[in-house]
Protein backbone atom coordinates (compact mmCIF):
# COMPACT_ATOMS: atom_id res chain seq x y z
CA UNK A 1 0.00 0.00 0.00
CA UNK A 2 1.12 3.54 -0.81
CA UNK A 3 -0.27 6.57 0.96
CA UNK A 4 0.02 10.13 -0.28
CA UNK A 5 -0.68 13.06 2.04
CA UNK A 6 -1.04 16.49 0.47
CA UNK A 7 -0.94 19.80 2.28
CA UNK A 8 -0.57 23.51 1.65
CA UNK A 9 -3.73 24.42 -0.21
CA UNK A 10 -5.93 27.33 0.72
CA UNK A 11 -7.34 30.69 -0.26
CA UNK A 12 -4.99 33.32 -1.68
CA UNK A 13 -5.39 36.63 -3.44
CA UNK A 14 -4.37 37.06 -7.09
CA UNK A 15 -0.62 37.54 -7.33
CA UNK A 16 -0.04 35.60 -4.13
CA UNK A 17 1.91 32.44 -3.46
CA UNK A 18 1.30 29.00 -2.03
CA UNK A 19 3.50 25.95 -1.52
CA UNK A 20 1.99 22.49 -1.84
CA UNK A 21 3.61 19.40 -0.35
CA UNK A 22 2.93 15.72 -0.92
CA UNK A 23 4.56 13.05 1.22
CA UNK A 24 4.50 9.41 0.14
CA UNK A 25 4.70 6.52 2.58
CA UNK A 26 4.17 2.79 2.69
CA UNK A 27 5.53 0.13 0.31
CA UNK A 28 7.28 2.62 -1.93
CA UNK A 29 10.75 1.42 -2.81
CA UNK A 30 12.00 3.95 -5.32
CA UNK A 31 9.77 6.61 -6.88
CA UNK A 32 10.38 7.27 -10.58
CA UNK A 33 8.15 10.23 -11.28
CA UNK A 34 6.33 12.60 -8.94
CA UNK A 35 3.87 15.14 -10.21
CA UNK A 36 1.03 17.54 -9.68
CA UNK A 37 -2.22 17.66 -11.60
CA UNK A 38 -5.29 19.81 -11.15
CA UNK A 39 -9.00 19.78 -11.89
CA UNK A 40 -10.78 23.08 -12.20
CA UNK A 41 -14.57 23.29 -11.81
CA UNK A 42 -16.25 21.90 -14.91
CA UNK A 43 -12.99 20.81 -16.51
CA UNK A 44 -10.97 17.62 -16.86
CA UNK A 45 -7.93 16.91 -14.75
CA UNK A 46 -4.77 18.28 -16.36
CA UNK A 47 -1.04 18.09 -15.90
CA UNK A 48 0.60 20.89 -13.92
CA UNK A 49 4.17 19.66 -13.51
CA UNK A 50 6.23 16.48 -13.15
CA UNK A 51 9.72 15.69 -11.92
CA UNK A 52 11.74 12.51 -12.34
CA UNK A 53 14.02 10.95 -9.78
CA UNK A 54 16.90 12.55 -11.67
CA UNK A 55 15.11 15.90 -11.32
CA UNK A 56 14.15 16.39 -14.96
CA UNK A 57 11.06 18.60 -14.97
CA UNK A 58 8.09 19.19 -17.23
CA UNK A 59 5.54 22.01 -16.91
CA UNK A 60 2.23 22.89 -18.45
CA UNK A 61 2.51 26.01 -20.58
CA UNK A 62 -0.02 27.77 -18.36
CA UNK A 63 2.26 27.62 -15.31
CA UNK A 64 5.74 27.98 -16.82
CA UNK A 65 7.70 30.74 -15.16
CA UNK A 66 5.30 30.90 -12.19
CA UNK A 67 5.35 27.40 -10.65
CA UNK A 68 8.36 25.37 -9.57
CA UNK A 69 8.30 21.65 -8.80
CA UNK A 70 10.94 20.03 -6.61
CA UNK A 71 11.41 16.81 -4.68
CA UNK A 72 13.27 15.42 -1.70
CA UNK A 73 14.08 11.80 -2.49
CA UNK A 74 15.15 11.05 1.08
CA UNK A 75 11.74 12.17 2.36
CA UNK A 76 9.73 10.83 -0.62
CA UNK A 77 8.17 14.26 -0.84
CA UNK A 78 7.33 16.49 -3.78
CA UNK A 79 6.69 20.21 -3.58
CA UNK A 80 4.99 22.74 -5.82
CA UNK A 81 5.89 26.38 -5.27
CA UNK A 82 3.20 28.51 -6.88
CA UNK A 83 3.90 32.20 -7.40
CA UNK A 84 1.95 34.83 -9.27
CA UNK A 85 -1.29 32.94 -8.75
CA UNK A 86 -4.23 33.79 -10.99
CA UNK A 87 -7.96 33.12 -10.56
CA UNK A 88 -7.70 30.54 -13.36
CA UNK A 89 -5.33 28.53 -11.15
CA UNK A 90 -8.28 27.77 -8.87
CA UNK A 91 -8.65 23.99 -8.77
CA UNK A 92 -8.22 20.88 -6.72
CA UNK A 93 -4.56 19.91 -6.94
CA UNK A 94 -3.63 16.23 -6.92
CA UNK A 95 -0.30 14.60 -6.27
CA UNK A 96 0.70 11.53 -8.29
CA UNK A 97 3.66 9.18 -7.98
CA UNK A 98 4.89 6.41 -10.25
CA UNK A 99 6.97 3.69 -8.61
CA UNK A 100 10.23 2.66 -10.26
CA UNK A 101 9.90 -1.12 -9.90
CA UNK A 102 6.25 -1.63 -10.84
CA UNK A 103 5.51 1.57 -12.83
CA UNK A 104 2.20 1.68 -10.98
CA UNK A 105 0.79 5.09 -10.20
CA UNK A 106 -0.88 6.35 -7.06
CA UNK A 107 -2.92 9.48 -6.45
CA UNK A 108 -3.46 11.70 -3.47
CA UNK A 109 -6.91 12.83 -2.39
CA UNK A 110 -6.39 16.41 -3.52
CA UNK A 111 -6.04 19.80 -1.92
CA UNK A 112 -8.13 22.84 -2.81
CA UNK A 113 -6.45 25.98 -4.10
CA UNK A 114 -8.66 29.04 -4.49
CA UNK A 115 -7.37 32.29 -5.96
CA UNK A 116 -9.79 35.12 -5.34
CA UNK A 117 -9.91 38.67 -4.10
Amino acid sequence: QVQLVESGGGLVQPGGSLRLSCAASGSIGSIYVMGWYRRAPGKQRELVATITRGRSTNYADAVKGRFTISRDNAKNTVYLQMNGLKPEDTAVYYCKVVLSDTMMDYWGQGTQVTVSS
